[in-house]
């Protein structure tokens, strides 16, 4: 089974680089070795999107600003290891299983 590529593209004129290499650093300790490769991708006019091969699971104009890192984890799990426990990540705010 192939390994899944993401791509955070990002708008240089808005200074979201440092945003992008966070939530790029967040998927790589999160599924590791299990991703083909997390790229970031440079662009203008105040785009931010996130795709999983190719499919967009995050587009900031379409969904409101950025997601959460609990719930970007969530969208590639959901896309790309859907059988895979995110453990805390899947438990309700305040610790409550």
């Amino acid at each position: 089974m192939a390994r899944p590529g993401i791509e955070i593209t990002y708008c240089t004129q808005c200074n979201w680089l440092l945003r992008a290499g966070w939530m790029a650093q967040e998927l790589l300790q999160t599924f590791g070795q299990d991703l083909a490769a997390v790229t970031l991708v440079p662009a203008t006019g105040g785009t931010f999107t996130i795709t999983v091969d190719g499919a967009t699971i995050w587009d900031r104009a379409r969904d409101g600003g950025f997601p959460e890192a609990k719930r970007l984890k969530q969208l590639v799990r959901d896309v790309a290891f859907p059988e895979r426990d995110l453990g805390h990540a899947d438990r309700p705010a305040g610790g409550q299983a």
